[in-house]
């Protein structure tokens, strides 16, 4: 990898990182803006570097740096929402693989949309198998889905029409 490449994987991981802390509070439930900028990630690197950057984020979290919502530590991988965040680097690699070229909204939208589902179909079994082995809280997939996946499908739609609207005008005016 070129330095600028590595520069940007950082940028885009300590971007994420931010997002954990920009809270939208949606009654019970709390989004992030980690989402966006993984999507962000996605469309404005290559895939390669999308991916590298979600998981350097992880890693850090994991390794003990408080960047995820609730701090970080391997402990963190018997949190419920864990699997939303592994599936992170994943992600930002399907992103990056179809929204090739930038300039094209509708295209980073699918992108985005595409991503997103990758992140609750590893996200939602995770919650379920965390929550049904290790908190002893029964979980069917009518429980899971009003968990994780309903309260954040209007601001999962608002992350992408923002992406796919903001994305095209940074590609133009930094050279990526």
């Amino acid at each position: 990898m070129r330095a600028k490449e590595l520069c940007m994987a950082a940028l885009f991981a300590a971007l994420t990182a931010a997002g954990s802390f920009i809270r939208i509070p949606l009654g019970v439930s709390t989004m992030t803006l980690q989402l966006l900028f993984t999507a962000m990630a996605g469309v404005l690197l290559d895939a390669r570097t999308a991916a590298l950057s979600q998981a350097v984020y992880v890693a850090l979290g994991l390794l003990g740096l408080p960047v995820f919502t609730k701090g970080g530590g391997i402990g963190y991988l018997l949190e419920p929402t864990c699997g939303f965040l592994l599936a992170l680097p994943a992600a930002a690699y399907v992103i990056g693989r179809l929204a090739k070229k930038r300039t094209s909204r509708g295209r980073i939208a699918l992108s985005c949309a595409a991503g997103f589902c990758v992140v609750y179909a590893v996200g939602l079994p995770y919650m379920a198998a965390v929550c049904n082995l290790y908190l002893g809280q029964a979980m069917d997939a009518r429980a899971v889905f009003a968990a994780g996946m309903a309260p954040f499908l209007l601001g999962d739609a608002l992350k992408i029409a923002l992406c796919a609207a903001v994305c095209p005008q940074i590609a133009k005016r930094i050279q990526i």
